[in-house]
Formats: structure tokens, sequence, C-alpha cells
């Protein structure tokens, strides 16, 4: 079931269909229910009920209402494709809830921008709490994964903070720079036309629907406007730089910058990078979510993940794919911790 059949949720459902899974669509707009059927992103309309699993894609406002409706009406799981996590982390309890974030989208409103495709090659965060049913994070992180996404683990404080810096300060960047150039447009009428290649792409972001972005930035206040204030700080210190013509401060900035954007990880490790780690555990809920949690405050990402029950006791193993790199240092937290992990790189 997807609630919600706009630009992700459409493309939430296309997903699902491709893989072979039969979709419900439920949305308050029944004539985008009808257009979900037509452009093949849902099999058929419906109502809150028993499902196997359930993904809302609503505004963010509206997902911790929805995601314990859809609970309360019989879906076996849910999650969530918000990009703002720790308000409904704590308003939705139920252990069978398993909080998500697709870093996917389009500049294109609605269905009119959906696609199968939509996640294939992006990071979905997925963020267990406390009290998330190891099973249901099992079969969310794997239908997620079928979708041909990376799947990313982080505790959902962590989550908010860090989506702070990487996607919604940048939205708000990119729109306040697109007003300056409309506004100094009026002056000038040729200004957009010389719009080069390096502006359309800082600004392209700009283009998205803005309607959803007061929830965000109401739901995700605090860590937005840190951000905000040390973006203010940066660029105050850089019109300083500039402004007393310092020429080799301003050059060390530019390299130190160039330097890291050209370090961003793109796709996960290749598998001769690679290493597998088997960390018993008591069969209990919660062990996934620690685990995971742990990894997060090691920077360590966790590239796959399964847990195995035993059939003779309550005890199982938790496997997981990290970086040769930071196998190690994943080890030694784990094992502070009272876990005794294994690794073994993978051939």
């Amino acid at each position: 079931m997807v609630v919600g059949v706009g630009l992700i949720g459409g493309s939430v459902g296309m997903a699902l269909r491709q893989a072979g899974w039969h979709v419900v669509g439920v949305d308050l707009d029944e004539d985008r229910v009808a257009a979900a059927v037509a452009a093949g992103a849902i099999d058929e309309g419906g109502s809150l009920g028993a499902c196997d699993l359930a993904f809302i894609a609503t505004p963010v406002n509206a997902v911790a209402e929805l995601a314990q409706a859809a609970l309360d009406a019989g879906a076996a799981v849910v999650t969530d494709v918000g990009s703002v996590k720790a308000p409904v982390a704590d308003q939705v309890e139920d252990p069978r809830f398993v909080p998500g974030h697709p870093m996917a989208g389009s500049e294109q409103d609605g269905l009119d921008g959906a696609f199968a495709d939509m996640f294939s090659g992006a990071m979905w965060v997925l963020c267990p709490t406390e009290t998330t049913d190891d099973g249901a994070f099992a079969q969310v992180r794997g239908i997620v994964s079928s979708f041909g996404a990376q799947v990313i683990v982080m505790p959902p404080e962590r989550h908010d903070t860090l989506v702070a810096v990487v996607s919604h300060v940048p939205h708000l960047t990119a729109a306040t720079l697109m007003r300056l150039a409309d506004g100094r447009a009026e002056e000038h009428r040729s200004l957009l036309r010389l719009a080069a290649g390096g502006f359309r792409d800082m600004t392209r972001i700009a283009a998205g629907h803005p309607a959803i972005w007061p929830d965000i930035c109401a739901q995700n206040q605090g860590a937005i406007t840190d951000v905000l204030d040390e973006l203010i700080t940066e660029l105050g210190s850089l019109r300083e730089v500039v402004a007393q013509g310092e020429t080799q401060h301003l050059l060390d900035h530019l390299e130190s910058a160039r330097h890291a954007r050209r370090n961003l990880p793109t796709t996960a490790p290749i598998a001769e990078k690679m290493s597998e780690m088997r960390i018993p555990v008591l069969d209990r809920k919660g062990e996934l979510a620690a685990i995971a949690s742990l990894a997060a405050d090691l920077d360590v990402n966790i590239y796959d993940l399964e847990i195995a029950h035993s059939a003779e006791g309550p005890r199982g193993v938790v496997v997981v794919l990290v970086e040769s790199a930071m196998a190690e240092r994943f080890q030694g937290g784990l094992m502070v911790q009272g876990y005794r992990p294994s690794i073994r790189p993978l051939d």
C-alpha cells in the first residue's frame, strides 16, 4: 500500500509493481488516484486496511498521524519517505514502524515526474529505534534494496542533523541565490541570459515544489537554523577575505573545498574492499537498532545487513557488510559494548 501517490509515492508504487507487488494507492484526491492507476503507479485505489507493507508518502507534518492510522488499520509493517525523521519516530513508537527517507527526487511535480527507477543507485536512509522490531526492519530494508537503493542506517536525530547540511540548507541557499539573480534581472534584463552551467547547477533544486518546505523547516527547525548560522558565519569570513584581498587565504579556502568535493563518496565500495562481519546477539528486540546506531556513531556505513535467528535458543547472528578499512574500528566499538564479532574480507 502507498499512502500519497505524488512524486515519491508514485515512484515507490511503480518500483513495487516492477518487483511483482500488488499495490493499492490511498490519496485524498480521487482524481490523483485515477491518474496513478492510468500511469501504472498503482494497481487500484483503496483505503487504509490490512496489508503486508504500507509506505507513507505524504508531507512530513501528516506522516505520524497516517503511519499510526495505517498500523491501527492492520498494516503488518509501515515505513515512510519523509525528509525529517526524529519527530515522527518520537510520535510513532509501534515496533512495526520503520522510519525511512529516500535521498532521491525530481524537479517535476507529482506523478509527471514519477518513474520506477528513481531509487536505483540512490541512498535510502532507514532509522530504526530501540522499539523497532528487527523483522520489520529487515523486511523494509530488503524491499528498499530491491529497488536498487543503497541503504544507510542511522538514528533519527543524526539523520536530521546531517540532512540539514546536505539537503535542507542547500535548497534554501539555492532558492536565495535564485531570488537574488531574479531581483538583479529586473535592473539588467540580460542577466539571466548569462546564467551559465555553474549557476544553473547550483540553483537547479530551487525548481522543486515549494509547498513541502514550510513543513520541513518547521519539523527540522533546530538543525536547519544551526546550519544556517554556520553558513552565515562562513560567508561573513569569506567576505572579509575577499574585501581584504587575502589571495592566499582565498586560494586555501577554495582548494580545501575542491578537495572535499572531489572526495565525496558516490557508490558503495567494490566487493574487494568490503568485509563481512558476523555479530552474535541475543534474539531480542532492538539489537539491530543498537548495532546500527553504534555504526553511525563510529562513522561506519553498513552496506548490507541481515539477521539469522537460531532455532535452538534465544540467540541469533547479525551479518553486516562494511568497508574493510573501517571493520576493525567497528569491531572494537562492538567489543566495548559486549559483542564478540568476527571479520571476514570478501574475496
